[in-house]
């Protein structure tokens, strides 16, 4: 294993930054397309009278269409490979692009979400697993990092280009370029970066760790002398055999089957990961944002603006996850994340205890309203620079070779099941006790420390396939 001097000063070869660099631009993808709707919403309604549960069923509809494409995603990319599942998800973002942006009415427009869903998911999955199988191990965490850092760009060029046409336009459902209405350019936009995505998915090598699975040693060895000629390729190869070996005796065979609930507990680390990820609610912040910035104060004309800047501190936030998650380690960030979530969220508990109101005329009186969005700032920190970050890095470390694709799609599926129920419920949720609910998500993210505590183990400076072995005993051990 690697010292974590050798870690802190490994240099990365320029070809593998690159590469991981283009398989991060799914990522780009998926947080733009899922999150450009946010601009669009108040014009698709009033453009094809829509009432408030038909507007929330449009807007939800792509989490379900991201769980499905996660699930697929796994079974194209161990079958086909991790580039064709690329390829497959740049297709699938550009069609929804098109569809969306000349929605005819509100069941095509859902027909469109839906597909464009299904690209989201596909993308969710491949980053992660094709950056860390083309990554050296010393420098793993950083590029695999690279994934949530790419989520939360698209997140603000989506929020920035839908506040740049709507601008210019005069608002989202005013006339644009060509005569057509600005809500649909916002749209149309999402087209350029498929594009870009699909052009980059027909230069990328296929995975090397793939190629060994499928018997193709040869070349998977020009890959890994391409990407990391330092490195002892043959060792990189047997490694990998080796694991391949073990899950044959183990009588896996590629399954994902076990006896922990019918899964292997491996994979159930994996779905707990993820969907603890969810429940501590983060993206309550991103999509419902609004009540809580005008219950400390601010003009709902300026949640625009805040959600910009809420997006720019995710931003950085990230990079500070990507410099510290190969010096320090995983664990170490994982559980500070988790104190701070579950802190901060315990604040905005109380905060909203001492609300007066209700619904939309809630505010929070005297200080409470400066520590309730000082909270949720420090939330927002928190969680992107810990879980946001490094649960991709380790779905993206923790399975054994032969199913990672698979599990990480069943993971990543898990991941979008439990955000659709995180968005549905939190309005019903909240009209019933804010306190409560910030409560919860507060429990959750207090029961996130003792998961990592108790069942995720360091896998920093370790190749793939030692990780996966130190989870799958982990796992086993449960």
């Amino acid at each position: 294993m690697s010292t974590a001097k050798e870690q802190t000063t490994a240099k990365i070869p320029q070809r593998v930054i690159w590469l991981a660099l283009a398989g991060a631009v799914g990522g780009f993808l998926f947080g733009f397309d899922s999150s450009v709707v946010n601009g669009a919403v108040d014009a698709i309604k009033d453009e094809f009278a829509l009432s408030e549960a038909v507007t929330g069923f449009a807007v939800a509809i792509a989490l379900l269409g991201c769980a499905a494409g996660a699930f697929l995603a796994g079974k194209v990319a161990d079958r086909y490979g991790r580039i064709p599942a690329m390829k497959l998800g740049a297709l699938l973002f550009l069609v929804s692009a098109i569809g969306t942006g000349f929605a005819f009415g509100v069941w095509d427009l859902i027909f469109w979400r839906l597909v464009g869903g299904l690209g989201i998911g596909l993308a969710s999955v491949i980053a992660p697993a094709y950056i860390s199988e083309i990554s050296p191990r010393q420098v793993r965490g950083r590029l695999a990092s690279l994934q949530q850092l790419a989520i939360t760009t698209g997140i603000f060029a989506a929020l920035l280009s839908d506040a740049l046409f709507a601008t210019s336009a005069g608002g989202a459902d005013q006339a644009f370029w060509l005569g057509v209405e600005a809500w649909r350019w916002m749209f149309l936009a999402a087209a350029v970066p498929a594009v870009v995505y699909g052009w980059i998915a027909y230069t990328l090598p296929e995975s090397p760790r793939f190629l060994v699975v499928q018997g193709k040693e040869d070349e998977a060895r020009q890959v890994f002398d391409s990407i990391a000629p330092s490195e002892d390729t043959d060792r990189h190869i047997r490694e990998i055999q080796d694991a391949i070996e073990e899950d044959k005796l183990a009588g896996q065979k590629g399954s994902l089957r076990g006896k922990t609930f019918g899964l292997q507990a491996v994979v159930w680390i994996g779905i707990i990961l993820s969907v603890l990820q969810q429940f501590v609610g983060i993206n309550v912040i991103f999509y419902y944002s609004t009540t809580l910035w005008k219950a400390v104060g601010f003009q709902e004309k300026d949640s625009l603006t805040i959600s910009v800047a809420t997006s720019v501190t995710n931003i950085l936030v990230t990079l500070v996850a990507i410099a510290l998650v190969d010096r320090i380690g995983r664990r170490p960030i994982l559980l500070a994340g988790s104190i701070g979530m579950a802190v901060s969220l315990g604040t905005m508990a109380v905060a909203f205890a001492s609300a007066v109101g209700s619904g939309s005329e809630i505010s929070l009186p005297g200080a409470w309203g400066p520590v309730a969005l000082v909270a949720a700032n420090i939330f927002v920190v928190s969680f992107g620079a810990s879980w946001g970050p490094l649960v991709w890095v380790l779905l993206g470390e923790i399975f054994p070779s032969r199913i990672r694709a698979r599990a990480l799609g069943l993971a990543a599926a898990a991941q979008w099941v439990a955000n659709f129920a995180i968005t549905l419920s939190f309005p019903v949720m909240a009209a019933a006790s804010l306190p409560l609910t910030y409560a919860m998500y507060a429990l959750f993210a207090a029961a996130s420390f003792f998961f990592v505590m108790f069942k995720v183990p360091e896998t920093n400076g370790m190749s793939l396939e030692q990780a996966e072995t130190l989870f799958v005993r982990k796992g086993s051990a449960a």
